[in-house]
């Protein structure tokens, strides 16, 4: 299985989904751009996820918060003394890592969250290999996580990249509820970027220290948490399914209490197995009060919900369902990856792929043909992102497509001329129809949809 992420990497490459960032002055450590047909899955995921989780609920409303926060905001959520990492490093070759990455390395984290019951009599270095003796490396010690920077021309006026969205649907909270009307139980959603200047990044797209999360924070009466939080953990694998992904390699872990976060009275995460190793995809967190309550101490403004009923006041729970963006194209890029003697298929969603279909003249040398099939790309591109493909010969073409994940491919013949049809491939099976030009976005369409 190893070798599955080599061959996800360089299809990526190849045909132009993700591709090395900064490649031509030697790239970044770890970072990635989306490339054309990249950016296509990657929006797809989201308006696939903001449909779900937004439009069709009642009890949700989007956010797009900023980036760059009150320096307060990440003191009263506890960021700035909590969001840390066991930083070690290797005396010989001096790269560093965090400890839980360290082959053999034991550790037990105290009361104190900068001290450490550390054995690294066995550990060995992921980079060079040296090891056996805990002389080998630096004591641990606590990284931050967040990324700083300096707002405006005057140094010293620290701020940080946010680590994650959640806080902004917390700071933005009360403006929320009082101009939408809402109450309890109710969600706010988010998509957007966070960053997080990680000690060990790697296998491909997994670990970035820039990403994207789609987040919702949803709040309840402390009473109902627990019924909420199966909600949502059937929401979850609900929506795993619907993207394309074997629930069979789907493993729902319960985090013991000290290795939760430090907000969390329980957290579920739901791991995946990825080519490299069984690892986190998505999370559920049970975060309590602890936010609104935080930011209403730290700020002196009155963050609670006030109940329209009973006119308590209050600080809501919230319950935290969690996607990674990056991780999820990972994921459905694995599930998706198929090849056989022939070609190499993207077996996608039809939902998620790039393109939903490609129009191909049978020859491409020959003028009505071509004029025929132009029609009905035009046509289709009106409400579809389609393709458009006459290089080399026909198997070719459908071998291409494959390749990317376009679900279907619709060839204009001669006999289109005649009768008005097309010859329409299904991907996976390979099978072909003929069906009417004029019917071609419909079915298309029901077939996406199926």
């Amino acid at each position: 299985m190893a070798d599955l992420t080599e061959k996800i990497v360089s299809l990526c490459k190849r045909r132009g989904f993700v591709i090395p960032g900064s490649e031509i002055y030697g790239g970044l450590a770890n970072s990635w751009d989306f490339g054309p047909l990249g950016v296509e899955l990657k929006n797809n995921i989201k308006n696939l996820w903001w449909q779900r989780f937004v439009h069709r609920k009642d009890d949700i409303v989007g956010l797009d918060s900023a980036i760059i926060m009150n320096p307060s905001v990440w003191e009263a959520s506890g960021h700035l003394r909590e969001f840390s990492d066991p930083l070690v490093e290797c005396k010989k070759c001096h790269f560093r890592f965090r400890i839980d990455k360290i082959p053999g390395a034991r550790f037990e984290r105290k009361g104190d969250a900068s001290f450490f019951n550390v054995d690294m009599s066995v550990a060995r270095c992921p980079n060079c290999g040296v090891g056996g003796t805990p002389e080998n490396f630096t004591l641990p010690e606590l990284f931050n996580l967040m990324f700083k920077t300096n707002l405006g021309p005057t140094k010293g006026n620290e701020v940080y990249l946010r680590p994650e969205t959640a806080q902004g649907m917390f700071v933005d909270f009360k403006n929320i509820l009082d101009s939408n009307r809402l109450t309890l139980p109710f969600g706010v959603a988010q998509i957007g970027k966070a960053f997080r200047n990680e000690i060990t990044t790697g296998n491909f797209i997994f670990r970035l220290r820039e990403f994207e999360m789609m987040e919702i924070e949803y709040f309840i009466k402390e009473k109902d948490w627990k019924k909420y939080f199966e909600y949502w953990q059937k929401e979850i694998l609900d929506w795993i399914k619907e993207i394309g992904i074997n629930i069979k390699n789907i493993h729902e872990i319960e985090i013991p209490e000290g290795e939760r976060a430090h907000y969390s009275k329980r957290t579920v995460d739901f791991d995946y197995d990825f080519p490299f190793g069984r690892e986190e995809l998505y999370g559920l967190a049970y975060r309590t009060d602890f936010d609104l309550k935080n930011h209403e101490k730290f700020s002196g403004k009155n963050l609670k919900y006030k109940d329209p009923e009973t006119n308590e006041e209050f600080w809501p729970h919230v319950i935290e369902p969690t996607w990674g963006l990056e991780r999820s194209v990972l994921a459905i890029l694995c599930e998706s990856y198929f090849e056989d003697r022939e070609r190499v298929v993207l077996r996608l969603n039809p939902k998620l792929a790039p393109y939903k279909a490609a129009v191909f003249p049978l020859l491409a040398n020959k003028p009505e043909l071509v004029k025929l099939a132009r029609e009905i790309y035009e046509n289709l591109r009106k409400e579809l992102f389609v393709a458009w493909d006459d290089r080399g010969n026909i198997g070719k073409r459908y071998y291409s497509q494959d390749e990317i994940g376009t679900p279907f491919c619709i060839t204009v013949d001669f006999e289109s001329l005649e009768n008005g049809d097309v010859t329409i491939r299904d991907r996976d099976t390979m099978k072909q129809e003929r069906v009417k030009i004029k019917d071609l976005a419909q079915i298309i369409n029901k077939k996406i949809s199926e």
